[in-house]
């Protein structure tokens, strides 16, 4: 390339800026999170934080749209129930994995990402089924694979642990584990 071909007022590939854009916000973000990754308190729900709980109890209603029960009470003990069944799934990952979803709910709970990226104004415990449901819908239809993949771990996280319980077997007919007889080897 001669000095005479270079053009700096010539615009650059938009698609390399964004590139590196993306490199360094996702870098950012991940220190942040490791930063801000809250340790398990007393509060805890098992591979849980608190804060993580949080997320969860208000992320259910929306993932679960339909199979939870329509009673409130009911109802929340349902997502209850869900939110320890997360926190045990949780626990039996992979450390990487667990480091991974603590950083995902670390980054849910601090406020200024939950507003930028989640769309939500209020605390998780405060938010309401249908901002829930358009963050979800915002996170599954993304074009950053990223995105899309938090809305999966949240996904299968959430499905895994309502269908884990005996609580939502009776709607999908389910009779539950068969019971198991021990007996005595014969000598």
């Amino acid at each position: 390339m001669t000095p005479e071909s270079y053009d700096l007022d010539r615009p650059r590939d938009p698609s390399r800026r964004r590139w590196i854009f993306t490199g360094v916000a996702g870098a950012a973000a991940l220190a942040l999170a490791r930063f801000l990754q809250p340790t398990p308190s007393a509060g805890a729900t098992g591979g849980l934080s608190t804060e993580g709980a949080d997320v969860m109890r208000a992320l259910l209603p929306a993932l679960l749209d339909g199979a939870l029960p329509p009673a409130a009470s009911a109802r929340q003990a349902a997502v209850e129930d869900t939110v320890r069944g997360v926190g045990t799934a949780i626990e039996g990952l992979p450390a990487l994995a667990q480091h991974e979803l603590r950083a995902l709910f670390a980054l849910l709970a601090f406020a200024p990402l939950r507003v930028t990226i989640a769309g939500i104004d209020a605390p998780w415990r405060d938010a309401d089924v249908a901002a829930a449901d358009a963050f979800l819908r915002r996170l599954r239809r993304s074009r950053w694979s990223q995105k899309r993949a938090a809305y999966d771990a949240l996904h299968q996280l959430a499905l895994g642990a309502w269908y884990a319980s005996p609580r939502a077997w009776p709607a999908i007919g389910y009779p539950g584990p068969p019971a198991l007889a021990w007996h005595e080897p014969s000598r």
